[in-house]
């Protein structure tokens, strides 16, 4: 899709997902048809909005650009101001904010209940000119591909960047999504991308292969750089149809793993458009991202300044479903 390096500097332009989070972590076992004792904790999230954050962190200067509820700009807008993102936030007068719930087991493995909610009314025109056409990179949440309501919007920034010979990097975002829209489909939408990040499940659904390594050298032959991310044993870097090594994670105790895929996206990133210092220097700089996401419940970096989270999303007026005349 590019021709350009990484190394170049300036803004990532990042597109997609906003989300609020209900994370529920049970104190015990299920009680089916009854109750049982949880901490509960509401965040604002989504894939592509967490990665932007968690971007911000690295000092590379980066515009999120999505779509929530119009009761939710306001909220939303500081939330990833607070990390210094530039947002641009459309707000949907018909649709609420998407939404989650993200119930977590013992370990910090995840089963989410999405509505997508106003992601799904994205459109072209909320994506200004030349913020593309003037970026160092476009970051793109699978999310925005696999779901037909919004698919159109995504290509049509992927060609929007491809003749601005802007490079891309895509995260596949979900691996049953995946399996819905069809691995040809996906791969045809975004191959030429400079880098590419599914985690190990996502590479198996879009190349059939056995193991992340035949997953990865696979998927470089599609994209300049594919970093599969698989949990706790770390992530396998591919180009040009070769592994170019294994980046080892560092032990730590997983509390929860939601976002852990966004930090590394957004470590990976910050150090390809930085310094553009090799795939394994910048899988390392993932994974050390990704190793701070896990200890802590919640999906974007820890701020000092981070209110209380036990109140739950508003819900538009009446007067707020009904779209403009």
């Amino acid at each position: 899709m590019s021709d350009r390096s990484g190394g170049r500097g300036g803004r990532v332009v990042v597109v997609g997902d906003v989300i609020d989070d209900v994370v529920v972590r049970p104190e015990g076992p299920v009680t089916h048809d009854s109750d049982t004792r949880a901490q509960i904790v509401r965040r604002e999230g989504g894939s592509a909005a967490n990665m932007a954050c968690w971007l911000a962190t690295t000092g590379v200067p980066v515009t999120f650009v999505g779509r929530v509820g119009a009761a939710d700009v306001e909220r939303h807008t500081a939330a990833l101001q607070a990390f210094g993102v530039d947002a641009l936030l459309v707000g949907d007068a018909e649709q609420e904010t998407g939404r989650i719930i993200i119930l977590l087991d013992d370990d910090g493995a995840r089963t989410m209940f999405t509505d997508r909610g106003a992601n799904l009314g994205l459109l072209p025109q909320d994506v200004p000119a030349g913020l593309v056409e003037g970026a160092a990179l476009l970051h793109l949440s699978g999310y925005s591909l696999v779901e037909p309501g919004v698919r159109s919007t995504a290509v049509a920034l992927l060609a929007r960047a491809r003749e601005a010979g802007v490079p891309v990097s895509v995260d596949p975002s979900s691996a049953s999504f995946l399996r819905e829209v069809g691995a040809a489909s996906f791969l045809a939408w975004t191959a030429g991308s400079a880098l590419c990040f599914p985690n190990s499940d996502e590479a198996r659904v879009l190349t059939g292969a056995d193991t992340a390594e035949e997953a990865a050298v696979a998927l470089s032959r599609s994209y300049g750089l594919v970093a599969v991310t698989c949990g706790a044993h770390g992530a396998v870097v591919a180009a040009g149809g070769l592994v170019l090594g294994t980046v080892a994670p560092e032990p730590v105790q997983t509390v929860d793993s939601t976002g852990a895929g966004d930090a590394f996206c957004a470590g990976f990133v910050g150090a390809w458009v930085s310094s553009d210092p090799g795939g394994l220097v910048a899988g390392e700089a993932g994974a050390r991202l990704a190793r701070d996401a896990v200890g802590r419940m919640g999906a974007r970096p820890p701020r000092s300044a981070d209110r209380p989270t036990d109140d739950f999303p508003r819900v538009p007026t009446p007067s707020q479903h009904r779209r403009p005349a």
